[in-house]
């Protein structure tokens, strides 16, 4: 019986009932909508920051991160890949590399670069670079003189495909090194930032022209799945010596990003109760009207003998219909919302100066997350009963004389 009185109810001011379902589908596309590009963005971030360079796990001398430095370089990186190929599972890769800071410079420009020497071949499997190459050729193992650089990079040298690049930096013997290096090779990244930064030679290059015999700067680990880092980076401390290694996962190397994370997390949840709060005062002013309009209605329910509860459960259950239909159509339209933008995402290039600075891309593609939608959802849900109790009250406590009495 309620169920039946309270459709028919709805439908009795049928403008009044879709204005408040407007209000519902609104505020749960809201949720939705924003909420997948919110966590869109923080994907992207984790992604970008794991692809460009740092993987899950990294493994350095102890101090190398303070002081990045060749005297801080692994000097026994055989004895650490031997404990990587026996405490690591199967599906897991990691690749050696050099990194040091160098001056880039041609015939009309210089500049300060990051100078990465890699095992192509394995580089190849944990990283952004071997795909990311859209001209030339990628690094050849062995090759002593080829180098890739960013798109941006060559832009900004004004040159191009084919032409030398001269490196320098501080060898082992903190003397001057440099070599002229021919660019083989040019890279496209998500962000612009990355590609006038890195520059990519061969691990056996950078080794000779820094004098580092078969020193390496780091170790990265990729896992098959990033949520593992903790544990395997737990495991592998134990077998590692702590006192000359340093074992980190990607959110202790990606501070920045880990904390933008975070907050994300809580800002997500914080725009769902600030959309509530919106919705929320549309569908109290909403019942409370047709509470009021109906008061010669619940007094004749009154006195023919429904007791207040009842007429409680009544008004609630009209606002299920309602919050229930806004919920539907809402959430209908915020995944559709996200799927028309699944492929092409949302293109903001023209800030894309700022939103490197926290590691984001010039392109969001957003993101569902099933608990995001339920949380939604529920939100709706529970706090719109909530805030229909008032008006459901108001309307329980007159008593038949005082209803009857209105005009």
């Amino acid at each position: 019986m309620y169920l039946q009185l309270a459709w028919r109810n709805i439908w009795r001011n049928p403008r009044r009932t879709i204005v408040i379902m407007t209000a519902v589908v609104i505020g749960v596309w809201a949720m939705i909508f924003l909420g997948a590009l919110m966590r869109g963005v923080s994907a992207q971030m984790v992604k970008n920051g794991i692809a460009t360079l740092t993987g899950h796990i990294q493994i350095h001398q102890r101090g190398f991160r303070n002081d990045p430095v060749i005297e801080n370089s692994i000097h026994e990186p055989e004895m650490v890949e031997a404990l990587l190929a026996q405490y690591l599972s199967s599906n897991a890769l990691w690749s050696s590399r050099v990194r040091v800071d160098a001056i880039a410079n041609n015939a009309r420009h210089t500049g300060g670069v990051t100078l990465v020497g890699i095992d192509p071949e394995r580089e190849a499997a944990i990283s952004f670079i071997a795909q990311a190459v859209v001209e030339g050729d990628y690094l050849i193992p062995g090759d002593q003189y080829g180098i890739i650089v960013g798109q941006a990079l060559l832009d900004k040298f004004e040159t191009k495909l084919g032409r030398k690049l001269v490196l320098m930096s501080q060898d082992r013997d903190r003397d001057i090194a440099s070599r002229a290096f021919r660019i083989g090779g040019v890279f496209r990244a998500e962000m612009e930032a990355t590609e006038k930064q890195f520059v990519f030679i061969t691990k056996e290059a950078a080794q000779e022209m820094l004098k580092m015999g078969s020193d390496i700067s780091e170790i990265s680990i990729l896992l098959a799945d990033y949520k593992d880092a903790e544990g395997v980076a737990d495991d592998l401390k134990e077998v590692i010596p702590a006192d000359s290694y340093e074992v980190e996962t990607w959110w202790e190397l990606l501070p920045l990003v880990t904390a933008v994370l975070t907050m994300y997390d809580w800002f997500i949840y914080i725009w769902y109760l600030v959309i509530f709060i919106a919705m929320g005062f549309g569908i109290v002013n909403t019942i409370l009207m047709a509470v009021f309009e109906r008061i010669r209605e619940f007094g004749l329910f009154r006195a023919l003998g429904m007791k207040p509860l009842w007429i409680v459960r009544e008004v609630l259950t009209e606002s299920f219909f309602l919050l229930t239909l806004g919920m539907i159509i809402g959430s209908g339209l915020g995944l559709l919302s996200v799927y028309a933008l699944a492929d092409t995402g949302i293109d903001l290039s023209a800030l894309s100066e700022g939103l490197e600075f926290v590691g984001m891309s010039r392109v969001i593609y957003p993101v569902i997350i099933i608990k995001d939608v339920v949380a939604a959802n529920l939100v709706v849900l529970v706090l719109g009963i909530v805030v229909s109790a008032y008006p459901a009250i108001k309307a329980a406590r007159f008593t038949p004389v005082e209803a009857m009495a209105r005009t």
